[in-house]
């Protein structure tokens, strides 16, 4: 079983990680705390429909891979913050303890496993 001080350790190397992917095709609005895809590398000005579509198609991609990048930083940040409120490993739904092999397969859950079809449901705090 790993100690809760090794998960905080593997969220916030993790953290950095997805930070650093992040960056790679998206800023962060500051103000709403949103990531918002980078097109200032994708030339747009191009007149060749094949050029056109080339870079609709890394936008688009961009935009996709974003979603996921984006839904794993706020649960890693969700979970961080957790610990520092003292409630990481409580299911959010019945208060119980997270089961640890829930936990090693996933360090972002937010509920028991009797609970995580519903966990897609709760608002990020």
């Amino acid at each position: 079983m790993q100690s809760l001080e090794t998960y905080q350790n593997n969220l916030e190397a993790d953290l950095k990680t997805i930070t650093a992917e992040l960056h790679l095709i998206a800023i962060l609005d500051e103000e709403t705390g949103d990531w918002v895809i980078r097109t200032d590398d994708i030339d747009q000005t191009q007149t060749d429909l094949n050029a056109q579509a080339d870079a609709s198609e890394e936008a688009d991609e961009r935009i996709a891979v974003l979603a996921e990048l984006e839904n794993r930083y706020n649960l890693i940040k969700h979970a961080l913050k957790k610990f520092a409120l003292g409630t990481y490993g409580i299911c959010e739904l019945t208060g119980n303890a997270i089961e640890v092999e829930r936990l090693a397969a996933n360090p972002t859950a937010r509920t028991c496993t009797e609970h995580m079809d519903n966990e897609h449901n709760l608002p990020l705090s």
